[in-house]
């Protein structure tokens, strides 16, 4: 018998060999109906698969973001079935889960694929679900699995066996299908009852351009058809929200194949928003005692060298820039990390000195691959709202809370009140991926977990996505449809102190070494736009919007009125203009609302004898007639409401 512990800490004795679906059973077939898997002692596990000992066990459902996994999971087996059925001699590479769904990555050699296909496709994958065709589990050697593969020539998945090791490797039946795969898998198919294949694109194999380019597949399947329905219909209304198409009907950036791809130009409308969210941090910033400072887009090689970055990144960004002197090479920034290290080192710190912030709207450039490049959410070039914060390790758990507040009060402005917070830590199964001692990633793990405790906060905790110098707080925004963003980082870091060699006084006249903090409450100012234009449909905060109001004349007779109001407002801080078009009212504002203006301002004879406007609010209709004055006053009290 082995000691099975639940989730609710109660100790259930079964015998040797029991599965997570047996134990499930035991519980009750209810239960049983809906697992999808089982977390093992923090691994997660076929549900058919024997327990050989004592364990502590979390059944999975559809509720749990792991059982989703595992699902999305088997329906990319269940797609590459279909596939290889349906179009013989097709030849994988790689098909994970991912955030919504899954992929594939498929060499179809001479057939021709399109999204035409589609249906044909989702009706054999559906037609093999309701096979119930289990998935079989196979520890196989590593010559067994060359040989399967070389029989069935297959190149792309005798690439990937070759860099694993003997006695790590399984295979996955399902049906007629087999498949190199590490698992976990359902138990059978017949849970997957509605299927919907979403995109096609390109892939290089490995991401490697110099690569032959793979068709990848895109899916998501559903337990029950109401969920795929529903899923349709948030896509529907993400298409509407898409930043890229929403950028371009309200002339806030474009990008250019002359410029380069993925490297975004900002109109003078997006420009002036970016500004105000950057001035609105800097305002921020200011009150909590950070200095502002300012790097070069470029640095020495030796300078990556030193911090790590070189070695992290240096297949991602740009080519190293050589001068006219031999041997000496600049690199494109791909962090403002290392630079603020030597802003630090500029200068003998001491304990009186810290902490020390510095922050910077940094520009940084990483060489992104084609395929993945998206609109403003993954750019090539992009500035981050970096701060890095050096201080003593008893204040670093302060320093840590500070910019928690920061970023509460960046949430509160904006209206994302949808969030989660994830621990990301080590992994401690492949310590290779980092830098630093074991005392020091302790140390800064139990940092973290220990101000996540003290402020209450219901984080998710999640080992092996650490940066590669420190574990981190991520904030996981849901935005107005539900989709979840990652916005603002905090990392403590005790590994760059070291790789720089900082050093400050102490009260006892020694050199200690201080404790690095990086922070970006936005990330990335470019997916911040992106997302905040998804969040709110391009209907901004009013406080943040290019336009807030717009000066409607119903006839060219009242322009020079319009005008004075124009002129009146601009000197109250309102941003405001003139529609003096030659066209009837009912279309001026018809326009002003497709241009998502919050506020429409008619003027005519009353108005001008009066020295008034009618006003219109964007999405509620006529809100009556104002004074210029009174008007001005009740947005800036909208706005003060919204950022203090």
């Amino acid at each position: 018998m082995i000691k099975i512990t639940l989730p609710d800490k109660s100790v259930r004795e079964y015998p040797e060999g029991v599965t997570g679906m047996g134990i499930a059973r035991s519980i009750s077939e209810g239960l049983a109906r809906n697992v999808l898997s089982v977390k093992v002692n923090g691994e997660v596990w076929d549900a058919m698969r024997p327990i050989l000992q004592d364990a502590e066990i979390r059944l999975l459902t559809w509720d749990d973001e792991a059982g989703k996994a595992t699902f999305w999971h088997s329906s990319a087996h269940l797609m590459a079935e279909a596939v290889e059925l349906l179009y013989p001699g097709a030849k994988f590479g790689i098909g994970p889960d991912i955030e919504n769904g899954f992929y594939y990555d498929i060499d179809f050699g001479t057939h021709q694929i399109s999204s035409d296909d589609f249906p044909k496709i989702e009706e054999k994958m559906l037609e093999l679900a309701r096979d119930k065709q289990s998935f079989e589990r196979q520890q196989v050697s590593k010559p067994e699995a060359l040989a399967y593969f070389t029989n069935k020539g297959d190149e792309y998945k005798l690439e990937l066996i070759s860099e694993l090791e003997d006695g790590q490797i399984s295979f996955y039946k399902t049906g007629h299908f087999t498949d190199l795969c590490r698992g976990p898998h359902l138990p059978d198919t017949g849970m997957i009852k509605a299927v919907k294949l979403l995109n096609i694109a390109g892939a290089y194999w490995r991401g490697d351009e110099k690569r032959k380019q793979l068709t990848r597949l895109y899916g998501i399947t559903f337990p029950k058809q109401k969920e795929l329905t529903d899923y349709l219909d948030v896509l529907e209304e993400a298409r509407k929200r898409d930043h890229r198409k929403l950028g371009k009907e309200l002339e806030l950036f474009t990008f250019s194949q002359k410029v380069g791809q993925g490297l975004p130009l900002w109109l003078p409308k997006g420009a002036q928003l970016r500004e105000r969210l950057e001035n609105f941090l800097k305002k921020v910033q200011k009150k909590a005692g950070y200095q502002q400072v300012m790097c070069p887009h470029i640095g020495n090689v030796e300078l990556y060298k030193t911090s790590g970055h070189y070695q992290k990144y240096g297949e991602t960004s740009f080519k190293p820039i050589s001068t006219p002197i031999e041997g000496e090479e600049f690199f494109l920034k791909p962090m403002n990390c290392p630079h603020h290290c030597e802003i630090y080192k500029s200068s003998p710190r001491s304990y009186r000195d810290l902490p020390l912030r510095l922050a910077e709207f940094g520009t940084v450039y990483r060489y992104e691959q084609s395929g993945e490049l998206h609109g403003l959410t993954r750019v090539r070039g992009f500035t981050q709202d970096d701060a890095h914060i050096f201080c003593m390790p008893d204040q670093v758990k302060d320093e840590f809370k500070g910019v928690m507040d920061i970023v509460m009060l960046i949430f509160k402005a904006l209206d994302f009140k949808d969030f989660i917070t994830q621990i990301s830590l080590r992994d401690p199964n492949n310590k290779e991926k980092y830098i630093g001692s074991d005392e020091n990633w302790e140390k800064a793990e139990r940092a973290i977990l220990e101000v996540a405790e003290e402020r209450g906060l219901n984080a998710v905790v999640v080992p092996g996505e650490a940066a590669f110098y420190g574990p981190k707080m991520d904030f996981m925004v849901k935005d107005a449809i539900g989709r979840k963003w990652q916005l603002g980082t905090i990392q403590v870091d005790y590994n760059l102190p070291d790789r720089f060699d900082m050093e400050y006084i102490g009260s006892d006249n020694q050199k200690h070494r201080p404790v690095m903090i990086h922070r970006a409450p936005f990330g990335s100012m470019e997916r911040f736009v992106a997302v905040l234009i998804e969040h709110t449909s391009g209907n901004f905060p009013l406080w943040l919007t290019p336009t807030q109001a717009t000066v409607l004349p119903i006839s060219e007779k009242y322009i020079a009125y319009g005008k004075k109001v124009v002129s009146l407002l601009d000197e109250m801080d309102i941003r405001c203009d003139l529609d003096d078009r030659n066209e009837k009212t009912g279309k001026k504002i018809r326009d002003a609302e497709l241009a998502k203006i919050p506020y429409m301002l008619v003027v005519g004879e009353k108005e001008e004898g009066s020295l008034t406007v009618s006003v219109r609010k964007h999405g509620v209709g006529d809100l009556g007639s104002f004074s210029v004055d009174a008007f001005a006053n009740m947005i800036n009290e909208e706005v003060k409401r919204m950022i203090n």
